[in-house]
C-alpha cells in the first residue's frame, strides 16, 4: 500500500467531476487501499479519489472510534434526504487546518458499489450522512468552503495560498 498526495484548496484539480468506475479490477482494490491507507495517515475520516488526483467516483469513509469499519463506495449516488437540515462542523483534508459550519440534510439514502461491483444501499444519519454528502459533493468537483460567504471563501484561499508559497521557500 502507499500514502498518495492529497490536493489541496484551490487547486483546479478538486473541480473536476469525477467519471463512473466501469472496470472492476485488482487496480481499483488496490487505489481503494492506498486510498484508506492516505485517509488513516492523515488523519482523517473520509476521502474522495478527487483529492487524490483520481478522477473516478470512489470515496473511502470511516467514522468509527476505532478506526476499525472502513466503508468504500463506489459510483455512489444519493436516491433520497430528508427534508429536517441540519448543522455540522466540517473541516477537509484538502483544506488543512480550516473548519466551519456546513446544513446538510440530517438523513440521506445512497446507492453504490462495493469493490467487487455489488450493488448495495445504505441509509445514513449523523456524521455518517455529513461525510458521505461531503465526499460526494468532492466526486461532483465541489469543496465544502463553496458552501460559505464569498468573504469566507475568499480569506481561506488567500490563507491557502499563503500556506503553499511558505512550503515552497
Amino acid at each position: 500500500m502507499a500514502v498518495l498526495n492529497i490536493l489541496h484548496y484551490p487547486d483546479p484539480r478538486l473541480n473536476k467531476v469525477a467519471q463512473p468506475v466501469t472496470e472492476f479490477t485488482p487496480a481499483l482494490r488496490q487505489l481503494v487501499a492506498d486510498m484508506a491507507e492516505t485517509m488513516y495517515e492523515a488523519p482523517g475520516i473520509g476521502l474522495a479519489a478527487t483529492q487524490v488526483d483520481v478522477h473516478q467516483q470512489i470515496i473511502v469513509i470511516d467514522t468509527s472510534e476505532e478506526k476499525n469499519d472502513l466503508k468504500v463506495f463506489i459510483n455512489p449516488r444519493i436516491l433520497s434526504s430528508s427534508a429536517d437540515r441540519k448543522t455540522y462542523e466540517e473541516g477537509c483534508l484538502s483544506v488543512p487546518g480550516i473548519y466551519d459550519n456546513v446544513e446538510r440534510p440530517e438523513r440521506v439514502t445512497v446507492q453504490a458499489q462495493d469493490v467487487e461491483g455489488k450493488t448495495f444501499t445504505l441509509e445514513a444519519d449523523e456524521l455518517l450522512a455529513v461525510c458521505l454528502q461531503h465526499e460526494i459533493d468532492h466526486l461532483q468537483g465541489k469543496v465544502f468552503v463553496q458552501y460559505l460567504s464569498r468573504l469566507k471563501q475568499s480569506r481561506i484561499r488567500h490563507k491557502m495560498l499563503k500556506r503553499e508559497q511558505q512550503k515552497v521557500a
